[in-house]
């Protein structure tokens, strides 16, 4: 069943007024165009829109198609003229006059056709360019809302700042790390983490009594990186492992590590 709201995100307004819509569908359209006014309203905006972009986009008909027509029609009057008065004069008289409007009212449809078809693919490219622009907003806020996450966790009063220094393998690392134990969140700040080729990665463990678990692949090119929260971890540490990470810690290449509090 349609209501308000699905006309018009579904632009079906649109496709009702071109026709392209079935019975049932018109049906439903013309019933809430009556109870409704501001969807009547729409619509009839709607209309104008569409009549003025059809007047804006007018192709003026050759030339020849109007002498062609006027000809036929004076063809047509000469002829009803010179016959004799029969019983059928009148009947040929107006079947000729018929046979020219027939022919103008098909020529008129034949441009109007062509009219349409051409507003038709305008109105596919804007509706095609409105997809893209939703689109484009949708990553943009998906993309904005991650970053405020981050942000809140980072200047939440519980969140606690920790440095991971690099060693001997690494001296000139540094990493900042935010751990919030009330909302067991983990940010950790790389930007101080040196470049590596495309076959390594880093990745972040935590010490839960001797034992080194799991927090994550620090994602290439990201400055703030979501880890995993460990609960009860004693230390946090960062190795280089194989691309994509490994199941195990390669303690030999640990490169910076701090305990928490």
């Amino acid at each position: 069943m349609m209501d308000k709201k699905m006309i018009l995100d579904d632009g079906l307004l649109e496709q009702f007024l071109l026709g392209e819509l079935d019975a049932d569908e018109n049906l439903q359209i013309e019933q809430l165009l009556v109870s409704d006014a501001e969807l009547k309203a729409h619509y009839s905006h709607l209309e104008q829109d569409f009549e003025r972009l059809g007047l804006d986009n007018a192709i003026t008909p050759p030339d020849f198609v109007k002498a062609q027509l006027l000809k036929k029609i004076t063809d047509n009057i000469k002829q009803t003229k010179e016959v004799t008065l029969e019983s059928n004069r009148n009947s040929n008289w107006f079947l000729g006059i018929a046979a020219s409007i027939a022919l103008l009212l098909f020529a008129g449809s034949a441009w109007m056709y062509n009219q349409l078809n051409s507003f038709k693919q305008k109105l596919e490219i804007v509706e095609n360019e409105k997809l893209e622009l939703d689109n484009k907003i949708n990553t943009l806020n998906k993309q904005l809302n991650n970053e405020l996450a981050l942000l809140t966790t980072i200047t939440h009063p519980d969140t606690e700042q920790y440095i991971l220094k690099g060693n001997t393998l690494m001296p000139e690392g540094k990493v900042i790390s935010y751990v919030n134990h009330e909302t067991k969140s983990v940010i950790v700040n790389t930007e101080r983490l040196p470049e590596l080729d495309e076959a390594h990665d880093y990745q972040m463990w935590a010490d839960v009594e001797g034992e080194m678990i799991n927090m994550g692949v620090i994602s290439k090119g990201s400055i703030l990186a979501v880890m995993s929260y460990i609960e009860h971890a004693e230390s946090l540490n960062i190795t280089i492992e194989p691309l994509g990470g490994s199941d195990h810690p390669t303690v030999e290449r640990l490169v910076t590590n701090v305990y928490l509090n």
